[in-house]
């Protein structure tokens, strides 16, 4: 059976959500740069920092959103949607250095206390500019992200939003600093770098574990479960399984039906099957296996192995 093709407004929808991205990203890396550098202001150059992270995964997903929907081939018979589990993963191991690399040098600057200035208040206005975009940038990809059910989209709303939530800490951080607590700006710069951290590892353990082909929720596989088992001239079911596949799902499953039945009639069954459960959930292909029973006494008119 073929598998079925994505539909192309998805591809257009990531294009669309990750250029805006890109644009609020590169006027936020600059302005946050030369005025953190202006301010002396390190928590607001390692936002800045994490703005130019945004951008290089933003790179990642443009890369990724073209080459995921592309229909399968003699190389790849199976599609090319893990490349969206890949890129989430890249983006998560980005994340984890980005945020290594703030501690480091949130260290270097606790060590010295007395190094440590006063920052300018224009560091404040730019962080306060910072989080109300990258928290209106969140919603607006999150919503996209949202209509188009994908997952590799989802991790980079919310690594905006770990942008917005990063800039409020530096903000608290250079106010702290602006009324008589030098070491404030360094420790939000600290505070950013463990927030950073934190969700990079949760992208990369997730997308690792589908990589590893773990199974999707035990939900969804009830609901696919109670799907098989109401499709009529379907018996039951044994050895269902479900792996992900970037954002679709892939499902094996034995359906039992009545050993009476010609190849043509457990074959069309299996069709309405496979139909029912492609139409109510995010699933790319259902192999089956027809097992005959008898629907006299239930049983298995085959021994299995």
């Amino acid at each position: 059976m073929a598998l079925p093709n994505i539909h192309p407004e998805r591809r257009a929808a990531g294009f669309r959500s990750t250029m805006v991205s890109v644009a609020v990203n590169i006027v936020l890396t600059i302005g946050q740069l030369l005025i953190g550098l202006f301010a002396q202001s390190t928590a607001l150059v390692a936002d800045a920092i994490h703005s130019l992270s945004d951008l290089v995964s933003d790179g990642v997903v443009l890369y990724v959103n073209k080459h995921s929907q592309q229909p399968p081939d003699a190389e790849h018979p199976y599609g090319h949607h893990r490349f969206e589990t890949a890129a989430s993963m890249i983006i998560g191991a980005l994340l984890l250095s980005v945020g290594i690399g703030m501690l480091w040098g949130s260290f270097t600057k606790l060590q010295d206390p007395s190094s440590i200035p006063k920052v300018h208040y224009y560091a404040l206005i730019a962080a306060l500019v910072a989080i109300v975009s990258k928290e209106l940038l969140f919603r607006y990809m999150l919503a996209v992200a949202k209509r188009v059910n994908s997952s590799m989209l989802a991790a980079n709303a919310w690594h905006a939003r770990s942008d917005a939530a990063s800039s409020l800490v530096v903000a608290i951080g250079i106010l702290a600093n602006l009324v008589g607590f030098p070491m404030a700006d360094p420790l939000a710069a600290l505070i950013v770098g463990l927030m950073i951290m934190r969700m990079g590892w949760k992208f990369f353990f997730s997308s690792f574990n589908d990589l590893m082909d773990q199974a999707v929720d035990s939900d969804t596989v009830e609901r696919i479960r109670n799907i098989l088992l109401t499709t009529p001239g379907i018996y039951g079911l044994h050895d269902l399984k479900t792996r992900m596949m970037g954002d679709m799902i892939w499902v094996e499953v034995d359906l039992e039906m009545d050993g009476t039945l010609t190849i043509v009639e457990g074959h069309a069954i299996a069709v309405e099957a496979r139909k029912r459960v492609m139409a109510a959930e995010q699933v790319l292909e259902v192999m089956t296996h027809f097992d005959p029973v008898d629907t006299t006494t239930g049983l298995h008119m085959c021994k299995h192995q």
